[in-house]
């Protein structure tokens, strides 16, 4: 019967020897489907796993030989550019999108207004330093990071080889070995039907909108002529490059500034009994990483959820969500260690969520507790970032603790300013760096810090939370969004109405009045109320959507806040 099933699906999603009207990847997760619901090992698995592999390998063609524009025009933004593997990721494309960074960098011999943005003066210097180059666990991945350094070397560009590697450790190597830049392909946690491509300059951090603009502009002009960069690739410009031992030589290296002492931190984890450890690579990159990250020494206290390679990751949605973190939480409860510490990491590890077996926490507290302990436990001192769409939670405790904070619009490049300054900067969206470390995002220190809270204070993160609350407050952030038909400036237009919001207004939140007491505009609009409640709005970079973001000082408020939002742009005729 599954053989009926899997020669149907192959012929609705398939164009004969047409790959560009092939559904590849719609196939793909309908056999993913069958896969999952037939028992691990039967026959039907196995046909359903020999199907998958055999949609790939039409996929890898695909890679190989298309040579048509990307499907979705050209656009290159703080997170690089994303796009469907085979579709839009090609190894003409690829090649064509590393040629239009080489045509920045050769750019500087007669331009050097992005030399202080790159980091580098000279197209010379870029190819002396050099591009550290990886990609995550996304299928075809290896075959165009080749395809990229083909392009580099060709042009006399050094490579330090990483292989499969993650965000953080990637940002590492370029401080490390002292790179130009890096490329990462990677698309984050977007389903696994994309590709991405991601570029960090010799500062090892998101790339400024300068730098992106020119690659963009650069790229697309290439894109619309059509010929493929001419490869002479030279492999004795190739180094392998382990992206982990400059991870932690970076971390060792800032040490004295952030106060986490890798090697006393994994000691003694393995000395203590009494905890356990469970991480949920779902399929990522991380999972080359994480035995090696623990001292590559066996241990039934560190348990590894999802550490196989799977490019389709199962079927799920690989980000660090809520549903996604329910396997890490069964596990914790099933174990007896009194200290249990569970995380849960996206594909490329630039995004993390905790649970400690009862609860789960999300970036808007760890980033709030880091910035605590960091500050209390750890005697450090030193202001806090956050972007704007993050909970207050880490105001108040600022507040507290009489230090300033640092609050810009969303995207972690916008923590630029105060890299050096600010201890601990976070996001709403699961992403931490602290004081001394990369000015990326990175799972890996974020799962450093929180071993270490619950191996010093000899308390679970619950724990540590309820105590930081009853002296800051309590604080239930949450995030949702509504599609709508709008987009560009009209949108702008329209949500620009939200303006009549101003302070001094009252608004209805749950039947009850509350006014208006401070907006901050710097992305979108975000209103906070008198009891230190808000809702913000503001449209989505990427979708036709505009996002709310809301925190409550009660579970149920969150309520409340919600229609608030969703009747404010009903009264500006969004809805």
């Amino acid at each position: 019967m599954i053989n009926q099933n899997i020669e149907l699906l192959f012929a609705e999603h398939l164009s004969a020897n047409n790959h560009a009207a092939s559904d590849y990847f719609g196939l793909i997760k309908k056999l993913v489907g069958l896969k999952n619901s037939a028992p691990p090992g039967s026959p039907d698995f196995r046909l359903a796993s020999d199907a998958i592999a055999k949609a790939y390998g039409l996929v890898e063609d695909e890679i190989r030989t298309n040579t048509n524009p990307p499907t979705k025009e050209l656009s290159f933004g703080t997170s690089g550019w994303r796009g469907i593997i085979g579709k839009d990721f090609s190894l003409h494309s690829v090649a064509l999108v590393t040629q239009a960074i080489v045509a920045m960098y050769r750019e500087l011999d007669r331009d050097d207004s992005l030399a202080a943005a790159l980091g580098v003066r000279s197209f010379s210097e870029a190819q002396q330093r050099g591009a550290v180059v990886g990609f995550d666990n996304r299928f075809g991945g290896s075959l165009l990071a080749q395809r990229v350094i083909e392009v580099l070397t060709s042009n006399g560009i050094f490579v330090h080889y990483a292989h499969e590697a993650t965000t953080g450790t990637l940002s590492a190597a370029v401080l490390i070995v002292k790179a130009a830049f890096s490329i990462n392909l990677t698309p984050s946690h977007n389903p696994l039907e994309y590709a991405g491509f991601k570029f960090n300059a010799a500062d090892a951090g998101p790339a400024a909108s300068e730098i992106t603009s020119r690659i963009t502009e650069n790229g697309r002009q290439l894109i619309a002529g059509g010929k493929a960069p001419v490869l002479a690739p030279d492999r004795s410009l190739v180094k392998q490059c382990d992206a982990l031992a400059c991870w932690q030589a970076l971390v060792a290296r800032g040490a004295s500034l952030h106060g986490l002492d890798y090697p006393g931190i994994m000691a003694t984890f393995h000395g203590a009994s009494d905890c356990v450890v469970a991480v949920d690579c779902v399929h990522g990159a991380s999972r080359v990483h994480m035995r090696s990250l623990f001292g590559d020494t066996p241990s039934e206290r560190l348990i590894l959820l999802r550490d196989q390679a799977d490019p389709t990751f199962g079927g799920v949605a690989p980000e660090p969500s809520s549903q996604n973190m329910q396997q890490v939480l069964a596990t914790l409860q099933q174990r007896p260690e009194p200290l249990k510490l569970g995380v849960i990491i996206d594909p490329d590890a630039d995004r993390i969520r905790f649970s400690d077996g009862k609860i789960e926490i999300d970036m808007n507290l760890f980033g709030a507790m880091a910035f605590h302990y960091l500050h209390e436990k750890k005697g450090k001192r030193g202001l806090v970032a956050k972007t704007v769409a993050t909970s207050n939670f880490a105001n108040a405790i600022a507040k507290g603790l009489h230090e300033e904070i640092f609050e810009p619009r969303v995207g972690f490049k916008e923590f630029k300013p105060v890299i050096g300054k600010a201890l601990v900067c976070f996001e709403e969206s699961d992403g931490i760096s602290v004081i001394g470390h990369t000015p990326e995002k990175d799972a890996y220190i974020g799962l450093l810090l929180a071993l270490d809270m619950m191996l010093t204070l000899k308390k679970n993160l619950g724990d540590y939370l309820r105590e930081i609350q009853a002296e800051y407050g309590q604080y239930y952030p949450a995030r949702g969004g509504v599609e709508v038909s709008q987009q560009g400036k009209a949108l702008l237009d329209t949500l620009a109405k939200l303006e009549k919001y101003a302070i001094g207004t009252v608004l209805d939140i749950g039947g009850e009045p509350k006014k208006i007491t401070e907006v901050i505009s710097i992305d979108g609009r975000k209103m906070i109320l008198e009891d230190n409640s808000w809702l913000m709005i503001r449209p989505s970079g990427t979708e036709p959507k505009v996002r709310f973001y809301v925190e409550a000082r009660s579970e149920s408020g969150k309520d409340g806040l919600f229609a608030a939002a969703k009747g404010m742009l009903g009264e500006i005729g969004l809805l």
